[in-house]
């Protein structure tokens, strides 16, 4: 009895290893038959790729051009703009007044036909502007005495010049007399300029001065130091008056005088002690104002004695 159960079993043991194989190699066949890809799949897979591919190439290939397209076109872009004839200048610049080319600035003292002159001396610039040396050219207009430095500055389409200049400053104009024009000045930096350069622009404020130029008032023989201390008098007469300065006479540098518009003033020599005579001033000019008879001059040539000089 024991025996039957124990064979019973292992039969059906058996019967159940054997269903579970098959069903495993079922399976397993199942997978292998759908892991084989179509045929016409893979011919429509293989198609779309290299139409793909294709149109890669034909896209690498359109900027290929267009990038050589470009290149040529900036190559000869940039040959014509290098050679354009708006970077040259007219090779008739320095010649006449008031053209295209030439651009003067700031010169009140220095007239620009006597610039164009100087500029003559140096060659048009036969290069494109960007490439033309100035150097030249500010050497020639530094030679002139009013001059004190040049700015140039280039500019393209049209070329051009623009010349700015920095004169110095007139600060007195000397004259052998009230009724003749100056024949030359002194600039702030101790500069005698001569009469070339004159008259003088109205909007200089200077101090005139009456010298002969020869003798004891050579007035060519004047430091900074002497110009200074004209400028100082004049200062000083013109705080103290409370009226400006119209000339000082220097023709005799003993005797000197200081004309203001209400009197004439006798300074004498110009010692240590002639600002303190000046320092008189406040107090006797009312007084001068109140005579009636014509004055020819308020003396205050000596320390001590004031005295008013009738014609």
């Amino acid at each position: 009895m024991l025996e039957d159960d124990v064979t019973q079993s292992e039969n059906i043991e058996y019967t159940e290893y054997h269903e579970f194989s098959e069903t495993v190699e079922l399976q397993t066949e199942t997978v292998e038959e759908d892991t084989v890809p179509d045929g016409k799949h893979l011919v429509k897979k293989k198609r779309r790729e290299r139409l793909v591919r294709k149109g890669r190439m034909k896209q690498e290939r359109f900027r290929a051009f267009i990038r050589f397209f470009l290149s040529v076109f900036f190559i000869f872009g940039l040959i014509y703009a290098l050679k354009c004839p708006g970077w040259y200048m007219d090779k008739n610049a320095f010649n006449y007044v008031g053209g295209r080319s030439v651009e003067i600035i700031n010169n009140k003292i220095v007239p620009s036909h006597k610039i164009l002159v100087l500029l003559k001396n140096s060659n048009v610039p036969n290069v494109p502007i960007y490439m033309a040396r100035t150097d030249a050219i500010k050497k020639e207009l530094m030679k002139l005495a009013p001059v004190e430095n040049v700015y140039i500055r280039r500019y393209a389409f049209p070329a051009r010049l623009q010349i700015i200049l920095r004169e110095r400053i007139p600060l007195i104009t000397i004259s052998p007399d009230v009724k003749v024009q100056p024949v030359a000045f002194f600039t702030t930096d101790g500069k005698l300029i001569g009469r070339e350069f004159l008259p003088l622009d109205k909007s200089f404020k200077t101090i005139l001065v009456l010298s002969y130029g020869n003798k004891g008032d050579d007035y060519h023989k004047w430091d900074l130091k002497k110009i200074h201390e004209i400028e100082k008098i004049a200062k000083y007469v013109e705080t103290y008056s409370g009226e400006p300065v119209e000339y000082i006479d220097l023709r005799n540098p003993n005797d000197v005088f200081v004309k203001i518009k209400t009197v004439n003033i006798r300074l004498g020599q110009l010692d240590e002690s002639v600002y303190k005579r000046i320092e008189r001033i406040p107090s006797l000019l009312p007084q001068v104002k109140l005579i009636d008879s014509k004055i020819k001059y308020l003396d205050l040539k000596w320390e001590k004695v004031i005295y008013l000089k009738l014609e």
